[in-house]
């Protein structure tokens, strides 16, 4: 009953599967930056090694692509830049991830690093406390005698 409600998969055209491609491509590469400007509803990829530029713009559904040669802006079917725009935020969202867990585990190694410090100063305290506390008794058990 409840498959009446999910929304049939989208046939794209011939130039929106090779827009999709294209921006699809670039997010597997590391070095395009992805940007966003949420209040305005643009998102921008770039990828300086490649020469290539993505502008998407959700409001107008209006995806733009410029290299070194070329240039093209277009308004494409609201689902389709539904469609490219989820998969580049998942990518964004993936990238955030990452940065947020090399951050967690810099600080989990910086905090083991501070405790760890802390145990052996203490334990540095504590025998140089029972030193001290053995050399008085000495002195005591000298002067006593």
């Amino acid at each position: 009953m409840f498959k009446l409600f999910r929304r049939k998969p989208k046939v794209y055209s011939k130039i929106e599967n090779h827009i999709f491609g294209i921006i699809t491509e670039l997010l597997k590469v590391s070095t395009t930056e992805i940007n966003v400007d949420e209040l305005g509803g643009k998102y921008y990829l770039s990828n300086d090694e490649q020469h290539f530029k993505v502008t998407i713009l959700s409001n107008d559904y209006v995806i733009r692509l410029t290299n070194t040669r070329d240039s093209v802006a277009e308004k494409y079917d609201k689902v389709f830049v539904e469609d490219v725009l989820k998969a580049v935020k998942e990518e964004k969202h993936r990238r955030m991830e990452l940065v947020y867990d090399s951050i967690t585990n810099s600080i989990e190694k910086m905090a083991e690093r501070l405790h760890n410090t802390l145990i052996e100063s203490n334990s540095e305290n504590e025998i140089q406390n029972v030193r001290r506390l053995e050399a008085e008794l000495l002195e005591d058990k000298k002067v006593n005698y």
